[in-house]
């Protein structure tokens, strides 16, 4: 079976695409990204794959672990 994908917080999000948070939360009052959704207290809830797609594959961090 599949393991689902679970939405992330705004800071964990930046974190996995190599940005500052605060990055992504202007990325967002751009209207350049959308969250997943907003809770009630007006915080962010983004899947990582639909994130990376709204991007485009840019401010994508690599992968260095390997040789």
């Amino acid at each position: 079976m599949a393991q689902q994908e679970r939405p992330v917080g705004s800071g964990e999000a930046a974190r996995l695409l190599g940005v500052h948070r605060t990055t992504l939360l202007r990325w967002w009052q751009d209207g350049k990204v959308k969250p997943l959704y907003t809770t009630p207290g007006g915080q962010a809830r983004w899947l990582m794959s639909d994130l990376r797609r709204q991007l485009g594959g840019h401010w994508v961090r690599q992968n260095h672990d390997g040789p």
